[in-house]
């Protein structure tokens, strides 16, 4: 008998799949570290649907309806401007509070969004999982860009706010740095992806994270330039502030938009770097674990 290889058989197999005329052939991956691009490109109808589903059920059943999407910030910068702006009297460079506090949260949110929602992809949807196949990696995608449209609507507010503002006079000038701006969303979708595929693999088998997330972004929060400027800390305590991937992503941001705040090149790449090795170890996990999740879901 003659011997074989594996690619021999493998290439005859591929033969006789192509001569039966399937109309999909569904493989195993061969490589952990593999996004599925061209599978995730023949199921964007089916993405899209997602990001439908999730904007739209956002504010299906409510009162207020899409005007959710403006009162959570609003709600949220009120409450900071007297908490932290009056009452504690925590500097903001100059900045008027409103405008200072406005621009971390609109980021912070959309950061804080990616990390909840993507965590829960596996435990969420295990019942859709066990009955039709598709690219297990487009859920996760699909949250990254309905929340990119809650993020437009929220920078629109952002805007309207910010030129409010700069007719009253205040010092919030624009500069060339605001054209980072698209940078700093791909840094923060491929931080809030990476992160949340991470603990969406690491919550199939153990529970408590899915309790300890959401706790645990309001509380990262605190140690981000959220409601303070990195200007106003010095010492251990701001490198330990730097150290947070999201520090150089606001400062960068208001440098930009207001002006004001602390920008740095390195300190840019390094949470460009952070969100890569995140995006990279979040890949591996995911795929590694979409293969057996059904088992211990």
């Amino acid at each position: 008998m003659p011997a074989y290889s594996a690619q021999d058989q493998n290439n005859q197999q591929n033969s006789q799949l192509q001569e039966e005329d399937w109309t999909l052939i569904i493989r195993p991956q061969s490589s952990l570290f593999d996004l599925q691009l061209a599978e995730v490109w023949r199921y964007r109808d089916l993405m899209l649907l997602f990001v439908r589903r999730d904007f739209v059920t956002f504010y299906k059943q409510t009162i207020l309806g899409p005007l959710w999407f403006f009162l959570q910030p609003i709600l949220t910068t009120i409450i900071f401007t007297f908490v932290f702006g009056r009452v504690a009297n925590l500097s903001t460079d100059g900045i008027p509070h409103v405008v200072f506090y406005l621009s971390g949260i609109v980021l912070w949110n959309y950061f804080a969004e990616c990390v909840n929602k993507t965590s829960g992809t596996f435990t969420q949807n295990a019942n859709l999982f066990g009955k039709v196949y598709f690219p297990r990696i487009v859920l996760p995608l699909s949250i990254v860009m309905s929340n990119l449209l809650r993020l437009g609507v929220q920078l629109l507010l952002f805007i309207g706010v910010w030129v409010y503002f700069f007719a009253k006079g205040a010092e919030v000038a624009i500069n060339a740095h605001a054209l980072l701006f698209p940078v700093l969303i791909l840094i923060m979708a491929a931080l809030g992806l990476g992160l949340g595929m991470i603990i969406s693999s690491m919550t199939t088998k153990y529970r408590d994270l899915t309790f300890l997330i959401t706790f645990g972004v309001q509380l990262a929060m605190y140690a981000s330039p959220v409601i303070y400027p990195i200007s106003s800390l010095d010492g251990d305590i701001r490198m330990l502030i730097m150290a947070n991937p999201m520090t150089a992503i606001i400062e960068t941001f208001r440098y930009g938009f207001l002006g004001e705040g602390t920008f740095s090149w390195a300190l840019l790449g390094y949470s460009a770097g952070f969100s890569i090795v995140a995006l990279y170890i979040g890949t591996i996990i995911f795929n590694k674990v979409q293969r057996s999740f059904m088992d211990t879901v």
